[in-house]
């Protein structure tokens, strides 16, 4: 399941997304930062940060707080 966060400007996108590479017991997050372009290009990706599971939840409140809300996917 991705989880999706957006700035308060509405500019950059975080999407929080399960590691594919990580293991079973050792969940792990990828966290993508971007922002979609124009008509049909891809989004223009900023960061990919891969980290443990209570790292990126800590990384999510944070956000949170600096005024980031829960949006749709971006991309």
């Amino acid at each position: 399941m991705d989880g999706w966060l957006k700035d308060p400007k509405g500019c950059w996108y975080a999407r929080f997304h399960r590691d594919p590479k990580a293991w079973a017991l050792n969940a792990g997050v990828v966290v993508d930062n971007g922002r979609p372009m124009p008509g049909d290009e891809p989004a223009l990706l900023k960061t990919r940060r891969s980290m443990r599971y209570e790292d990126a939840v800590a990384l999510w409140f944070q956000l949170k707080q600096y005024g980031w809300t829960d949006t749709e996917a971006a991309w």
